[in-house]
């Protein structure tokens, strides 16, 4: 029984893999593997690694008149434009963050939608508050694509910033037997990422306060994707039996 799905009794295989280096195939292999799980040809599945510089549109971003701009500037800070299928506004990402995407079968996919962001959500900043971080669940104001159940820090006397950031933004997939929650966790280096997320959301005229972008190790110095990886981890086992750990 797993927090949230009341009714699994199935272990969560963990998977951590390196980039390809092909950031469009990086996305696209959480879709596959979407699909793997509800033909029943890959068990459950939390899928780690640590993506190379990439600028992930939503759908919306694409018809938005400024949209071919925010592409050239995410080549011009280095980052890699993709559009994923999921819902919300551009995030983006580099090998100081990590991707976590969970994909289980069920029956009746879309029943749990609600109460899985609910659900991982508290459990993704409990991973965080492990490693010694005061996250939250909760959209801060002026964030980036913004999202009721995405995860905040805030600063204690040790952070190199005053403000609440946004740490871990969450979006799903269902399909007819399987869901994917895939889930960006910004743990090192903000700095490139605050400067491309200010410059692309400028460009296609979304307001966004570049302020509450940030990194787990803004508010504590030192952290880690590795450390991160651990921690999180260590709170996946605590409400599922995981597999290949």
């Amino acid at each position: 029984m797993s927090l949230w799905n009341p009714n699994a009794d199935h272990p969560l295989h963990v998977r951590i893999e390196d980039a390809s280096g092909d950031p469009e195939a990086d996305l696209g292999a959480g879709i596959e593997l979407l699909g793997a799980v509800r033909n029943g040809e890959a068990p459950a599945t939390l899928r780690i690694y640590r993506p190379g510089p990439t600028l992930a549109f939503g759908q919306r971003d694409v018809r938005l008149e400024g949209y071919a701009l925010a592409v050239a500037r995410s080549l011009e800070h280095g980052f890699a434009p993709v559009v994923r299928k999921a819902g919300g506004r551009a995030a983006a990402y580099h090998r100081g963050t990590v991707i976590v995407d969970h994909v289980e079968p069920a029956a009746e996919a879309m029943m749990g939608h609600q109460h899985r962001f609910k659900a991982l959500g508290a459990l993704y900043a409990d991973a965080l508050r492990r490693g010694g971080i005061d996250a939250r669940v909760g959209e801060i104001s002026g964030e980036y694509c913004a999202g009721e159940f995405s995860v905040h820090g805030m600063p204690g006397t040790a952070a190199r910033t005053r403000n609440a950031v946004k740490l871990v933004g969450t979006a799903q997939r269902v399909v007819s037997g399987a869901w994917l929650f895939s889930s960006v966790f910004v743990i090192e280096d903000s700095a490139p990422i605050r400067a491309l997320l200010d410059d692309v959301y400028r460009a296609m005229g979304i307001p966004m306060d570049p302020a509450t972008v940030g990194a787990a190790d803004d508010l504590l110095p030192g952290y880690t994707t590795e450390a991160f990886i651990d921690d999180l981890l260590a709170e996946y086992a605590l409400h599922v039996e995981l597999a290949g750990a």
